[in-house]
């Protein structure tokens, strides 16, 4: 037995092929298959490491297969994504042993894991009236595991269905009721999961709190999120990495960069990821310095290895930063020095330090002498800086590229649009405009969120939904009069890409969400507190004027993210240093 012992504790922790043979020979040697199930531990082994063909031969040499033995089969199946091959062997399964074996726990687990990575409707339903058939609909686990299929494939009805017929309901059921809401857009009623689940005596686990943590994220509350933080040490998880790093990373995301920092200083012997996510709060929040100050205390002083993920947010630290050398310095640095090799999001990263810097040319230069083919995020950074640039020969080539490998993204019919636009080429505007219509594509809204009074408030374009929408003009008004009579300020109506007269433009661009964002704010929100806003689609060039403003003759602290970072301003100046 100590032979068969040690035989499965090397099967369990193989890790290549040649020694999986080198195992199996020994097995046909000294041992039945039967001994232990190691026939069946071989078969999973081999499934594991991606050679089916062994794992098949082993098991139809088999003299001996039962449940188990299958249930291996499926199992290794599922684990690769083998969709259709796990359903052939279920098949096999019922009928060749004449419906001896019928299906269990583990069989239907590894059935519906096989479901959800196959993304398939009907045949889900199918193990769903099979799971019943066979009694299994008490079984929670099985129960769970159906719950999270259903949400993955927006069926949130028969998710809810089966979380509330469950007679039994332990913590990962509520756990994955909060995922799937969160995953089909529905953050608030994860979050009414997760204060369901404490209300009935659940103590959150670690899959809660990362959970709830992306919820809080997708919601941008940040009095939530410090409520969350307070919850977590209650709770008696302030020495749990993934939890922490997680946390730090939602600070970082809602603008709070000081309290991402704070929970990174208080995180005993960062790991990598640790580290990794507090550089990519530096990186966009466009302290690139910072970044880069972090990232050599992380590898020189530390001795922490970084990893691509480490380089891809260094590279957009420089980036956001103009911070042109370091970046190359640190492209070359990651290959010769650390050993590796850049991947697409690196090069993406680099044409777009090239591109905001103006070096259009060169950073074309270098998407034709990538190794592999450019990706939509590799031509999306040129056409980005073509748009800042006025570069319309350029534009229309990244913009062509993208077409084809995005079809169906207004986006990028929006940004070749308006590149056009900018140079006054009004015909070929509008005839990209027309394309996207008759592609049946819609420009997404642009719309500004900010928290107050426990709640997140909406803005769009000109939006006089808002309760106190008629105070918040005034503001605005107010201090747009202050801007021209103290500032001198002049609406730069140059990025109104609409072919209307110079005093639409003007009342256009005076009410833009953002701008009606910053009013309610300077309105609500204690002088003593940054005002943090929430924007879907990049800042125009007009309103970070404005919020520059603002900061100045309000002396106020105004920090917006816009789709590609944070701008904090202060005093009359921007953090991008009107470098985005």
């Amino acid at each position: 037995m100590a032979n068969v012992s040690s035989l499965i504790a090397s099967i369990t922790s193989c890790v290549s092929v040649y020694k999986c043979r080198l195992l199996h020979c020994k097995v046909v040697k000294s041992v039945s298959y039967r001994h232990g199930f190691i026939g069946d531990q071989l078969v999973g082994c081999y499934l594991r490491l991606g050679h089916e063909v062994c794992a098949e031969k082993l098991f139809d040499e088999m003299a001996e297969r039962d449940l188990v033995s299958w249930n291996s089969l499926i199992s290794g199946y599922s684990g690769r994504g083998y969709f259709g091959k796990c359903f052939e062997a279920l098949s096999k399964m019922r009928s060749e042993v004449g419906f001896r074996f019928r299906p269990n726990e583990v069989t239907f687990l590894s059935m519906i894991s096989a479901c959800v990575h196959g993304k398939s409707r009907e045949e889900g339903r199918w193990i769903h009236g099979l799971v019943m058939k066979s009694g299994f609909l008490e079984e929670v686990k099985v129960v769970n595991a159906l719950i999270n299929w259903y949400g993955k494939t927006g069926d949130l009805t028969s998710s809810c269905k089966l979380f509330e017929d469950l007679s039994v309901k332990n913590l990962v059921s509520w756990n994955t009721m909060i995922a799937i809401h969160l995953q089909n857009g529905l953050a608030e009623d994860g979050l009414d999961y997760f204060n369901m689940s404490r209300s009935v005596g659940n103590m959150p686990d670690q899959a809660a709190f990362l959970a709830v943590l992306r919820v809080c994220e997708a919601i941008g509350a940040v009095k939530l999120a410090q409520g969350l933080h307070g919850m977590i040490l209650f709770c008696g998880f302030s020495a749990n990495k993934c939890i922490t790093t997680a946390l730090l990373d939602l600070y970082a995301k809602l603008g709070r960069l000081e309290d991402s920092s704070a929970v990174f200083l208080e995180i005993t012997s960062p790991d990598s990821m640790a580290w990794t996510a507090m550089l990519a709060g530096y990186a966009t929040h466009g302290y690139g310095r910072d970044a880069i100050k972090h990232f050599e205390a992380m590898v020189d002083h530390y001795g922490i290895s970084p990893d691509h993920v480490t380089f891809t947010h260094l590279l957009s630290a420089c980036s956001h930063s103009g911070l042109v050398q370091e970046g190359k310095l640190y492209f070359e640095t990651m290959w010769k020095r650390y050993g590796i090799e850049p991947r697409l999001d690196h090069y993406s990263c680099m044409v777009d330090l090239m591109g905001r810097s103006g070096l259009l040319h060169e950073a074309y230069r270098l998407i034709k002498e990538m190794p592999m083919e450019p990706s939509s995020g590799v031509w999306g950074a040129l056409l980005g800086a073509c748009r800042v640039y006025g570069d319309t020969k350029l534009g229309k080539e990244a913009a062509e590229r993208l077409f084809e490998l995005e079809p169906c993204d207004g986006r990028n019919y929006i940004m070749l649009s308006n590149i056009y636009s900018a140079s006054g080429q009004w015909k070929d505007a509008s005839r990209i405009r027309n394309l996207m219509k008759q592609k049946g594509l819609v420009r997404a809204s642009g719309c500004s969120y900010i928290e107050h009074g426990n709640k997140v408030h909406k803005f769009v374009v000109g939006d006089w939904s808002h309760p106190e929408s008629e105070k918040i003009q005034k503001k605005l008004k107010e201090i747009r009069k202050k801007m021209k009579d103290e500032l001198g300020f002049k609406s730069r109506t140059e990025f109104v890409l609409h072919d209307v007269d110079e005093d639409v433009k003007e009342e256009m661009i005076n009410q833009h969400s953002e701008k009606i964002a910053m009013a309610f704010g300077l309105l609500v929100i204690s002088p003593m507190e940054p005002i943090i806003i929430r924007k879907n689609l990049r800042i125009c060039g007009d309103c970070h004027e404005t919020a520059k403003a603002i900061s100045l003759i309000e002396k106020r602290r105004v920090i917006i993210r816009d789709s590609k970072r944070f701008h904090h301003f202060s005093e009359g100046s921007c953090s991008c240093k009107d470098y985005w």
